[in-house]
């Protein structure tokens, strides 16, 4: 009775596969490759008719000439035409700047460009300037046309410190102009110089506007500048007692 059951349990055990009573006459190298998993064939070669599909790629990286990865651009924070601004924590600011750009266009543009240089005498520079400018093309052509030629290079700035479009990327994502013009760096940037110009030429009050509010939201104004204090707070008051 022991023999039998013995017998039957030895039945139901499952024998280990032996790799050594394979072929000897199959090289080493292709006993490892059935062990290993076959490599898929690239995406370009899938094929269609039999249901399957190349994998998608999902924002794909782009790279520069030299390695390194492009970064995508970030819209301007408000639009040229949004004068009054957003109904937001900056809703009072909006409104001075939309008061001094349609004012007082030398006051704005020196701002500006003390928040973005933080230079010394930056704005006194920049707004005797810009006046001097202002008041040499009314005198001489009857209209603000000098000062804008003077001025459209701050945007440009504007745009290199925060990765921002310009006027012709944003006209190629809306209307598909200018394709090939902003594959090329070189030409992408020439072209956006002249949107640059342009807008504040024939807009330059929007312009300012629209820069000022971009600073505002995103650089501090440098006489704000907090500096760091020490303060001494005395020891609370203290008695002795005796004990009795």
């Amino acid at each position: 009775m022991n023999i039998s059951i013995a017998n039957r349990s030895d039945k139901k055990k499952k024998k280990a596969p032996n790799y050594k009573s394979m072929d000897k006459s199959m090289p080493e190298n292709e006993e490892r490759n059935l062990l290993l998993p076959k490599p898929q064939p690239p995406a370009s070669v899938f094929p269609t008719s039999s249901g399957f599909s190349p994998p998608e790629i999902v924002n794909p990286a782009r790279w520069t000439a030299e390695g390194m990865p492009v970064q995508e651009r970030s819209t301007w924070g408000s639009g040229i035409f949004s004068c009054l601004g957003s109904c937001d924590e900056f809703w009072s600011s909006d409104l001075e700047v939309c008061c001094l750009g349609s004012t007082v266009p030398c006051v704005l543009y020196g701002s500006n460009v003390e928040r973005l240089r933080s230079g010394n005498q930056t704005f006194k520079k920049h707004l005797f300037t810009y006046t001097g400018l202002y008041f040499l093309g009314n005198v001489l052509f009857g209209w603000n046309c000098l000062a804008p030629c003077y001025a459209f290079k701050n945007r440009t700035a504007i745009r290199h410190t925060f990765n921002l479009e310009g006027g012709c990327e944003t006209c190629t994502k809306s209307c598909g102009c200018c394709g090939s013009m902003i594959e090329d760096d070189d030409q992408r940037e020439t072209c956006e110089s002249i949107c640059d110009f342009t807008t504040h030429f024939f807009c330059h009050p929007c312009a300012l506007c629209q820069e000022g509010r971009q600073l505002r939201r995103k650089l501090p104004h440098p006489g704000f500048t907090t500096q760091p204090f020490l303060m001494t707070i005395p020891p609370a008051e203290q008695t002795m007692y005796r004990n009795a």
